[in-house]
């Protein structure tokens, strides 16, 4: 299994609210492995277009993640920086992007098999 510690779990999601394990309700968030917070967009500037960008993953790879989830929100309106994943890429980290309600249902998945980390948008 290696040495890692697990991603916490998403608890719920719906419009707006999220609910993590061990880490509380909000709107959006950032886990990693071993933890996670409430993600504040005003942090690097990120905007639904062009999107989630490098500084916003940066974290999830300071802490360990060699897999993550990115969301797209529920209405799919975040866009994803290519140079994003062109970084993701470079470093040989596996990215999946969904639907939040689906992007979800993969990282909850995937805590079991290895460090994932992802940030969760519960709008739009």
């Amino acid at each position: 299994m290696g040495d890692w510690k697990p991603a916490p779990r998403i608890v719920s999601v719906s419009w707006g609210r999220m609910e993590v394990e061990g880490v509380g309700i909000g709107k959006d968030f950032k886990v990693y492995p071993g933890g996670g917070r409430a993600w504040d967009w005003r942090e690097t500037g990120t905007n639904h277009d062009p999107g989630i960008q490098p500084a916003d993953v940066q974290e999830l790879l300071d802490h360990g993640a060699t897999m993550i989830v990115l969301s797209r929100g529920m209405e799919e309106r975040l866009s994803v920086d290519p140079a994003t994943l062109r970084m993701l890429a470079s470093r040989g980290v596996t990215v999946h992007v969904a639907e939040t309600t689906e992007a979800v249902e993969i990282y909850n998945e995937l805590i079991g098999e290895g460090p994932v980390g992802g940030l969760f948008h519960s709008t739009c």
